[in-house]
């Protein structure tokens, strides 16, 4: 099964409406059955100073949302988006999924970056989620951002069946360890033999680039830019592979999840 996904990075501001706009010229460029991937945070904003969440307008960001996800069934596309929301009086990190038959999916991030501690509630799980296509049903895993450093969540995702990981990142202000975390998402996808599609906000100084790469670790394009700009990458699903994870020595160091493994 092959798809062409799109990865896009823009500068991720506080203005939802602002964001609106260019997630919308993105998606004005995208063709039917594209997968279409924005920044953590893409539509709410994000600043390390966790200040800014007093000032989200929550009515707002749900128009935002919903906006987004007629307009994934509309253009027959699947689209996924970063937003830091309140549910039910808590703040979370999340991840939507809007499809184009109408689905919808959410990843909230279980770990959290230091500063974040002290204002978001964590997830409890990583789920995976189906995708439909017309060729078939794709398998997809999502993390955000810092959980790039904890590997065992990638081999969670693969093991239990992802084919594609995608990564909502918002890395910038300090761009000396921009070669680190390219390798460490080098390293999840070549790890696991899993496509890794990362998504970063895009200033002067990007801490990771915005990237997609093989189940084979190989970089197939990056972007390190302060600019609005965007990827399309044709993905070969036959790719991923379960050869290593297999030769895992279970009977020596396992993983295992404490929470439910359905989706949601």
């Amino acid at each position: 099964m092959n798809l062409t996904a799109v990865i896009a990075q823009f500068p991720v501001s506080l203005s939802i409406q602002k964001n609106l706009e260019i997630i919308d010229s993105v998606l004005e460029r995208t063709k039917v059955g594209d997968w279409v991937i924005f920044p953590e945070g893409s539509v709410s904003g994000y600043s390390p100073d966790m200040s800014f969440l007093q000032h989200i307008d929550q009515d707002e960001l749900l128009a935002g949302l919903q906006y987004i996800q007629q307009e994934a069934e509309r253009r027959r596309i699947n689209v996924w988006v970063g937003a830091c929301m309140n549910m039910d009086g808590k703040w979370f990190n999340t991840a939507h999924g809007f499809c184009a038959d109408g689905k919808t999916h959410l990843y909230r991030k279980i770990n959290l970056a230091n500063q974040e501690r002290s204002a978001f509630s964590v997830g409890d799980h990583l789920p995976t989620f189906d995708v439909n296509t017309p060729d078939g049903t794709v398998k997809i895993g999502i993390q955000i951002c810092r959980e790039l450093r904890f590997p065992e969540q990638w081999g969670w995702l693969a093991r239990r069946g992802a084919q594609v990981i995608l990564h909502l990142n918002n890395a910038v202000g300090e761009d000396r360890y921009q070669s680190v975390w390219k390798s460490h998402l080098v390293s999840r996808a070549a790890e696991t033999q899993r496509f890794v599609l990362s998504a970063n906000n895009a200033a002067p100084k990007q801490g990771s680039p915005t990237i997609a790469i093989t189940p084979d670790g190989l970089v197939m394009g990056e972007i390190v830019s302060a600019d609005v700009d965007f990827l399309s990458v044709e993905l070969n699903l036959t790719q991923a592979s379960s050869k290593l994870l297999d030769q895992s020595r279970d009977d020596v160091v396992a993983i295992r999840s404490a929470a439910p493994h359905s989706n949601t």
